[in-house]
């Protein structure tokens, strides 16, 4: 198991501003797969498929992977993020009617989880 984080953070843009929005989330890619702990930042937009007949409702997705915890906060507290949300989420000139972003764990409830450097007993 590992301290990795799983973020999926999804986006439904203001009536007709779906491709304006994808483009803003796109152009915080190039910076942020730089951040240390950015494993994976990917801003991905839902097609049709048959085989996947899912909602709608978030036709915007961020499928990021963070090396840890303080990986994922550090780049939650850079100032761009915090101006993406405050300008396109918060402020009702913004391009995004609604977002959801939450993070997961590969690990299962109660994970024996190594210790390094601890001495067998």
């Amino acid at each position: 198991m590992s301290k990795k984080i799983y973020c999926i953070a999804r986006f439904r843009a203001k009536e007709g501003k779906d491709a304006e929005l994808f483009e803003v989330l796109k152009a915080l890619e190039p910076d942020t797969l730089r951040e240390d702990g950015c494993l994976q930042y990917i801003v991905t937009r839902r097609i049709e498929n048959p085989c996947a007949g899912g909602s709608d409702d978030y036709p915007i997705v961020f499928n990021e992977i963070w090396a840890d915890r303080e990986s994922f906060e550090a780049h939650c507290n850079r100032k761009a993020i915090q101006e993406f949300f405050q300008t396109q989420c918060l402020d009702e000139k913004g391009l995004a009617e609604a977002w959801d972003v939450n993070v997961y764990s590969d690990e299962p409830v109660d994970y024996d989880a190594p210790r390094f450097g601890v001495g067998c007993e």
